[in-house]
């Protein structure tokens, strides 16, 4: 059989000749054969007939999101095989490849610095550089592999745990778009990690954990900070990140990093499955040198999409809104993740419906737009919680439906309600057996808001002009309230609500304010007046103690141009101070206000409410072997702690304040500091917020000898009457 010579072009055509999408813009081919394909007489002839097929075959789709690496010819590398790589750079072994002979360690590193995500046609590295803390389980592969690479930022922590919270808090000030990788040595050092790898996956926040391990080899076991067990070799301490982490692996061989790491960026990078990343590496297999293919480091950009949901589903949730009489919106994280603020104020000034915010949702509208309601839930607003009692269709944007969200299934009260529920993730999407609209926030409101306006008869949708001005009413009462508690000056020590107040005015616009854990989410999830996405920081998914100063650090480095400021209760700042030399270290200047309280705000009153006083809340001294409680008064000796001392032991400029007036004039000084600053100042322990018509369900013991525990139980009865299931309509 006569054939022509093929010429390069004809072997390798040019990109554009090639022309397959792949999701992203880029263009292969896909080397399926087609359909009857003549048969050669020779083992020549079938290899000649073969590239001229592939030459002449039409491109067709491949419906995938694979990372990209396009080879020299516009051949993805996965893609490339044998004899077509080999011609390209001169090689006639069919199975030969440019390979790179590395550490697992500096492999992974060297991938890592090359992975990019694009979201709207705006690419970014999606790692910012690498956390840690280093010791004999890392100090060898991965720390090396961070010295030889400086171009992948080291940046040196003083607690693990922290790091991870510093990642996480960068991480959602990046809306998702942008992480930290956090390495630890083994043992200890590695489950200090654990709290993190928990408060992120909870969150739905991306960060990569690269955790120690013990020896793959096992020949010198075991080694020092090693967990034995009788039963089997193949466990350690970071078995405990598995139920904690997305993705979970152990990396026992150098190669094993070629699977495992485009896994790992898979989950990282999916706004539905997104969450801690964890990767256990073998202190011996960290150093270990194995030839890598060159096409692994390649430059690898990750969509990020934004799907849309089904057609049907929509077109069935625009009939319900339609119907409905009194539907609001929960507002939650995935309208702020997903950039949809602009698209949530246009779909709320057309329709007329209000809007509640969770504690990740804040933000999502101004304060001052008139039918933002503001927090919603068990540390909601009196106008958001009577809104969602008798509302009859809620559509909840991007929200997991805490507890505290839904005041413990107490909420909404109304037998007719029906859920909408709009969420990238199915599992968040179906809660309450709600109409799920599975997609992206942003695109998913456009398309709705589309069909709600004017194709048809029935004219553009919107609620009753009575409603709309139910609402706007109740947040102008609501407005007046939060100015009443700003405007009190409490004596001798203030309240926290003013103190709140005082921080949120005297703030720049565009700063942002971060808290985790105790008294201070719920008042500021009720007071704090959001003038921008980002000006409300709150983890208050795993409500961390000691995140906040990490976390402040961790979005300073997300928005350097921003103030930050952590606000801090002397609970939380004993759990976890250390970053504040971190901050001075880099030179990301915190402005961390102090409120000390002399123990446990929160759970002092949580306590009080079930009627046990307090106990064990407050710093002071045992007194006769017995714990003190409030009831106790004054009459207790307090603990010797000088916190604004401590503080200023680890480098902060510390301002101590004694009243309300010597605050205002900090939060003034501070604008001029040079580096990170500490406001200190005592707040009453008990001047609290009101509850405003939310109920969080604490089970009160079912019998005891204390009267005041037996009525708080019959008070905890009444209400927990009230929870209800949703089973759907």
């Amino acid at each position: 059989m006569q054939m022509n010579k093929l010429s390069p072009d004809t072997l390798h055509p040019p990109r554009a000749t090639l022309a397959v999408a792949l999701g992203e813009g880029e263009l292969v081919r896909d080397s399926s054969p087609l359909p009857c394909q003549p048969r050669c007489k020779s083992g020549g002839e079938r290899e000649m007939n073969k590239q001229i097929r592939l030459a002449e075959q039409p491109a067709r789709p491949i419906h995938r999101r694979w990372p990209r690496y396009i080879g020299p010819h516009g051949w993805p590398e996965y893609f490339v095989k044998g004899h077509y790589r080999a011609q390209n750079d001169g090689r006639t072994n069919m199975n030969e490849q440019v390979t790179k002979r590395l550490t697992m360690a500096q492999a992974i590193i060297a991938f890592l610095k090359n992975q990019y995500v694009e979201r709207d046609g705006r690419e970014q590295p999606f790692f910012a550089g690498c956390f840690g803390i280093f010791g004999h389980g890392n100090i060898a592969g991965i720390g090396q592999a961070l010295q030889q690479m400086p171009e992948f930022r080291y940046y040196q922590a003083r607690n693990e745990q922290a790091m991870v919270h510093s990642a996480a808090a960068y991480a959602k000030t990046k809306n998702r778009l942008q992480t930290f990788a956090c390495t630890s040595s083994v043992g200890p050092g590695a489950t200090n990690m654990v709290t993190g790898a928990a408060l992120a996956t909870i969150n739905r926040l991306p960060v990569l954990l690269l955790p120690g391990d013990i020896f793959a080899r096992r020949n010198v076991a075991p080694v020092l900070q090693q967990l034995e067990s009788e039963h089997t070799q193949d466990i350690s301490v970071n078995d405990c990140f598995k139920p904690v982490s997305r993705y979970w692996d152990r990396i026992s061989r150098p190669e094993q990093v070629l699977t495992s790491l485009p896994e790992a960026l898979r989950v990282l990078t999916s706004p539905a499955e997104t969450g801690a990343v964890t990767l256990a590496l073998p202190e011996d297999v960290q150093t270990e040198a194995y030839g890598y293919p060159e096409t692994f480091f390649r430059r690898c950009v990750w969509h990020i999409p934004r799907n849309r949901p089904d057609r049907h589903a929509l077109e069935q949730s625009a009939a319900w809104i339609r119907a409905s009489k009194q539907p609001l919106i929960v507002a939650g994280g995935g309208v702020i993740y997903s950039e949809a603020t602009d698209i949530l104020r246009r779909f709320v000034g057309q329709t007329g419906i209000p809007v509640g915010e969770t504690m990740a949702g804040k933000g999502s509208l101004r304060y001052d737009h008139p039918l933002n309601l503001g927090a919603i839930g068990a540390t909601g607003t009196f106008a958001a919680n009577r809104i969602a009692k008798d509302a009859d269709l809620v559509i909840g944007i991007g929200t997991r439906y805490s507890d505290f969200t839904t005041s413990s299934k107490t909420a909404f009260q109304n037998p007719a309600a029906r859920f909408i529920n709009l969420n990238v993730g199915a599992f968040d999407a179906s809660k309450h057996l709600a109409l799920p609209l599975v997609g992206d926030a942003q695109v998913t409101l456009e398309e709705l808001l589309d069909l709600l306006d004017s194709h048809d008869k029935s004219g553009s949708y919107s609620v009753e002009a009575s409603y709309r001005a139910q609402a706007e009413r109740l947040h102008a009462e609501w407005d007046t309230e939060v100015e009443r508690i700003y405007d009190i000056r409490h004596m001798p020590l203030p309240s926290q609500g003013e103190l709140i107040g005082a921080v949120n005015e005297l703030s720049a616009p565009d700063a942002i304010m971060v808290c985790a854990a105790g008294s201070l989410p719920g008042d500021l999830h009720k007071l704090w007046r959001a003038r921008h996405p980002k000006n409300y920081h709150m983890e208050y998914g795993y409500s961390c103690m000691g995140y906040e100063i990490a976390g402040g650090l961790g979005i300073k480095m997300a928005a350097p141009g921003r103030d930050v400021y952590v606000m801090v209760g002397d609970g939380s700042y004993l759990m976890m101070n250390s970053e504040i030399v971190t901050s001075i270290q880099e030179n990301y200047k915190l402005i961390i206000v102090l409120l000390d309280n002399s123990g446990f705000k929160s759970i002092g009153a949580l306590s009080r409410s079930l009627g046990q006083e307090g106990f064990g809340t407050r710093y002071v001294y045992p007194h006769n072997g017995r714990w003190p409680t409030d009831a106790a008064g004054a009459d207790v000796q307090t603990l010797p702690v000088d916190l604004a001392a401590n503080a200023r032991s680890l480098g902060a400029h510390v301002i101590e304040c004694k009243t309300y007036a010597d605050f205002v004039a900090a939060l003034k000084t501070v604008q001029t500091t040079d580096r990170t600053s500490v406001i200190y100042i005592q707040n009453d322990r008990y001047v609290a917020i009101p509850n405003y018509e939310g109920w969080w369900d604490v089970p009160v013991a079912e019998v005891s000898e204390m009267s005041s525990v037996q009525a708080a139980r019959a008070e905890w009865a009444a209400m927990r009457a009230q929870e209800r299931y949703f089973l759907g309509q």
